[in-house]
């Protein structure tokens, strides 16, 4: 097996992976212009009333589920302005729209936009009047045909107020036909709230209606477009995990002409993601089943996203008696260990999976926990992920150790390798039997050289991920001008570091050069030179060149990455040119160390 054949394939498969990610760059860019524009929009949008999509009761003989589809823009009719509660508690801030009863304002206290302190706070949720109209909103489907539910611009009265922790707010509203509508909402003190829908009928006639819960996005957002975060529809339902693009979404709801998902299902949860939000619908009790469905209509040229539960069927309510429907809704920031405790004191079957950790789910996590109670004990996650790339190396020193003992036998008598080709290259087979004489009586294996990159590998993408997805690494703060880890090192070669009055990047996202990009580039091609030379002229020149190309790929990834990658290649150097140290001092004691030699030049 040939050692650098292998490290190439390695380092060709990383370095396409790395090329799809630059090539991605563009995509994240557009997301921080829209976060931009997004904010000067937040900062001049009055809040006024707007027109409703109503959500019509059931015809006769048509499925009350899908009714919940059936909804276009209503002419806005001269009333009284709409009416809102407050809602409020330590994390949270917003108002409930009395008119709808939706939840269409919430703005997260404790995350902000950018690093800057006047930096307005993330907002979540948004009325139909903004740019991205976002909303939670409780209501009924007539399945009958003929009892009175209410819709869209239904004003109801509320009682209690504001709606903060330990202070609930129970909405109500009499149809005139005997029923009265009721919805009790209550928070806890951080981002979840819980909605227990009833109808009682004092009518002397039976009723049919059927209670929904539904998040609704009026507009596609704008997604970050990385191929290692979801973005989209997610959801756990009938104990799996379902994720769907908006793509995707839309292509398989024209296909099948109704919702692009649809399952029925005890429990679980279900609602949209972003990189670093959720709003999530799950049934309060997780033995309840529900049926959810995800579904896209285009109305006027725009794409409208929504997420329903629903019972199965309709309710049949008699004189007398109280239909019911009770759920919970998450709006707010994927916090790990928030999201655990959910999963954990609620039952919500694999609640934190609302976290992309992908597929090394099984090592990203635990990356994660660790790095958190480092970055907890010194205050720093940059310095915790210096000890913990240092922990890294403690654990796999051992391994390490015999992997660099055998690189530096291999450096040894690389001249004598390069002998045996040429003196054997018109016998491939003769040469090969020569080589692994040589291997066997140095007690060299030449695949073990292979095992530091093998390991850094899925390391890396485990630490991309911890780096890229999670939010307690967002706006996380190092030294100096490296002000937040998840982003890239805002410093530039093409303009001097900043002594230049102008941005490179405005003409070309290419031209991006930071600085712990280059120290990466530097320590890559020190560690390098300690390996042995490639015999091969083209892996040679392959290995001569890959400091610099992994330090433009690099140049724009999460600055924490970088850090990590450079601090790990410093450590690999000390303990390669050790091993290295002790494997000479060793063999010149025992009369057996051969000098290097390179090969005489043609």
């Amino acid at each position: 097996m040939d050692q650098k054949r292998l490290i190439a394939a390695i380092a060709l498969s990383v370095g396409i992976l790395l090329l799809f990610d630059l090539w991605n760059r563009p995509a994240r860019e557009a997301e921080q212009r829209r976060l931009e524009q997004q904010r000067t929009a937040q900062q001049q949008a009055a809040q006024t009333p707007t027109a409703a999509v109503p959500v019509p009761a059931a015809p006769s003989g048509t499925s009350v589920t899908a009714a919940l589809d059936q909804s276009a823009p209503a002419a806005a009719a001269a009333r009284a302005p709409e009416q809102r509660v407050q809602v409020q508690n330590p994390r949270v801030n917003g108002t409930l729209n009395l008119r709808g009863a939706r939840l269409d304002d919430l703005t997260l206290t404790d995350h902000r936009e950018t690093v800057e302190r006047n930096s307005p706070p993330v907002r979540l949720l948004a009325p139909r009047g903004d740019d991205h109209p976002y909303f939670a909103q409780w209501g009924w489907t007539a399945a009958d045909g003929r009892t009175r539910v209410p819709d869209n611009d239904t004003d109801w009265t509320a009682e209690g107020g504001p709606l903060a922790p330990g202070s609930p707010v129970t909405l109500r509203w009499d149809n005139g036909q005997g029923q009265e509508f009721r919805i009790r909402l209550e928070i806890d003190g951080d981002y979840m709230l819980t909605a227990r829908q009833a109808v009682v009928n004092r009518a002397a006639e039976a009723i049919q209606v059927l209670p929904w819960a539904r998040v609704r996005r009026e507009r596609t957002p704008q997604v970050a477009g990385f191929f290692i975060l979801h973005e989209g529809f997610v959801g756990v339902l009938d104990g799996r995990l379902h994720e769907w693009t908006y793509s995707d979404a839309r292509s398989e709801a024209q296909k099948r002409r109704g919702p692009a998902f649809e399952t029925e299902s005890a429990g679980g949860w279900a609602g949209f993601t972003d990189k670093y939000w959720l709003t999530s619908l799950m049934p309060e009790d997780q033995a309840t089943r529900l049926r959810t469905a995800y579904r896209h209509v285009s109305e006027g040229g725009q794409d409208r996203w929504q997420v329903d539960m629903a019972p199965p069927a309709a309710q049949t309510i008699n004189q007398g008696a109280e239909g019911a429907l009770n759920t919970r809704l998450f709006a707010g920031a994927k916090e790990v260990f928030l999201l655990d405790s959910y999963r954990d004191r609620l039952g919500i079957l694999d609640f934190d999976k609302a976290v992309d950790f992908g597929w090394f789910y099984f090592l990203t996590k635990p990356f994660f926990y660790v790095l958190h109670f480092l970055g907890v004990t010194f205050g720093n996650f940059g310095v915790a992920i210096l000890v913990f790339t240092l922990i890294l190396k403690i654990l796999f020193f051992p391994l390490a150790n015999r992997a660099y003992k055998s690189m530096a036998r291999m450096k040894v008598f690389a001249p004598k390798m390069q002998e045996i080709r040429e003196r054997y290259k018109d016998d491939p087979t003769k040469a090969q039997a020569e080589m692994m004489g040589l291997y066997k009586s140095e007690k060299i294996n030449p695949a073990s050289g292979c095992l530091p990159i093998l390991i850094q590998i899925p390391v890396f993408f485990a630490l991309y991920k911890v780096l890229f997805v999670t939010i307690e690494m967002r706006h996380a703060p190092f030294f100096g001008w490296i002000r937040d880890l998840s982003a890239p090192d805002p410093t530039n070669l093409f303009n001097l570091f900043g002594l230049l009055p102008f941005d490179p990047m405005q003409w070309s996202h290419f031209l991006h050069m930071p600085v712990w990009a280059i120290l990466m580039g530097i320590t890559m091609y020190l560690q390098f030179k300690l390996n042995p030379t490639p015999p091969d002229p083209i892996q040679a020149k392959i290995f001569a060149w890959m400091p610099l190309i992994f330090t433009f790929m690099l140049a724009g990834f999460p600055a924490g990455l970088v850090i990590y990658w450079t601090w790990n290649n410093l450590l690999s150097i000390s303990q390669q040119w050790y091993i290295m140290r002790l494997d000479r001092e060793r063999q010149v004691k025992a009369g057996t160390y051969v000098a290097p030699v390179k090969p005489a030049k043609k």
